[in-house]
């Protein structure tokens, strides 16, 4: 038996052991998705979270997707094989700095996306997700909106909607690089390839897409669509699952500097590892955690 597969069998076993459960993100490298129980993007992976009757949960993704997870199961332990897998999109807001800048704008709701830490989630009205940005920010009946922190997907959501939406500076680093550039000369490349591609591009990167979805979007797209060749934009790792459920289609990455540094630090050793030593349990002081699970169980509400 070589090395992998070995990994596989110890942690298939200390998950029944344990009575866990591995949520996996679609961004996660191939065979940490093909092990997990559950992969989706962060609107599925929350819906899932917010009830799973499991003692433990496995979260392989970044920082805040699995203090998500622990605001929404209290009661169970919520582990991060690795401590690395930090978004640097959620560093871009703290919570001190969404309460300056709510004195700013007193009408205004604060729709966080859930690329934000808990305490800035605890400072927010309302979280939202790349699927249903669009949908919360319509429920909301504020007419000014502070959109915390992508301006990408802020900029998006504001041209699906009649209210003023106050854009932060902050962004996904690896969807600010797709330039409009690449992407017409993917377009030359794969002339007859459909581009799909993630709201959190730059807003030109939009403009020129016949699509643009969230990552459980795309698969959901790719695989209801008549086109046999796609360009995708969005990160690397969601070839994986889309090749894998659409094996007669093609699908081309739109540049090959798509790649999230803190999402490829899940790997198979320290995932056992997280199982053997319930190893980097996730917390989140109670004082915060209230407040934002309150924006996240609105959220799912809405959607």
């Amino acid at each position: 038996m070589d090395h992998k597969n070995e990994l596989v069998e110890r942690i298939l076993a200390l998950k029944a052991e344990r009575d866990a459960i591995i949520l996996a993100h679609n961004y996660q490298i191939p065979e940490i998705q093909d092990l997990a129980d559950i992969t989706g993007d962060s609107l599925q992976l929350a819906r899932q979270a917010s009830s799973i009757d499991r003692a433990v949960i496995v979260f392989c993704g970044v920082d805040f997707m699995a203090e998500s997870a622990a605001l929404l199961n209290p009661d169970k332990t919520v582990l991060i094989p690795s401590l690395q897998a930090c978004c640097p999109m959620a560093a871009m807001a703290t919570a001190e700095q969404v309460r300056d800048k709510r004195r700013e704008y007193p009408r205004a709701a604060v729709c966080s996306y859930v690329n934000t830490s808990a305490a800035v989630k605890a400072v927010s009205d309302i979280c939202c997700t790349s699927s249903n940005g669009v949908a919360v920010v319509r429920s909301l009946s504020e007419q000014q909106v502070l959109f915390v922190p992508d301006k990408n997907l802020g900029h998006y959501v504001s041209t699906q909607t009649d209210q003023e939406v106050i854009l932060w500076p902050g962004y996904c680093y690896v969807h600010e690089r797709l330039s409009l550039a690449e992407v017409k000369a993917a377009r030359r490349e794969y002339p007859q390839a459909v581009l799909m591609v993630h709201p959190e591009c730059r807003p030109e990167v939009v403009a020129e897409a016949e699509v643009v979805l969230s990552t459980a979007g795309m698969l959901r797209y790719a695989a209801e669509s008549d086109a046999d060749s796609f360009i995708v934009g969005t990160e690397a790792g969601l070839l994986h699952p889309l090749r894998r459920e659409n094996p007669d289609k093609h699908f081309y990455l739109a540049a090959p500097h798509m790649i999230c540094g803190a999402m490829k630090q899940v790997t198979l050793d320290n995932l056992l590892a997280a199982l053997q030593h319930n190893q980097h349990v996730v917390t989140v002081p109670k004082d915060v955690a209230v407040a934002a699970r309150r924006a996240l169980e609105r959220m799912l509400e809405v959607t």
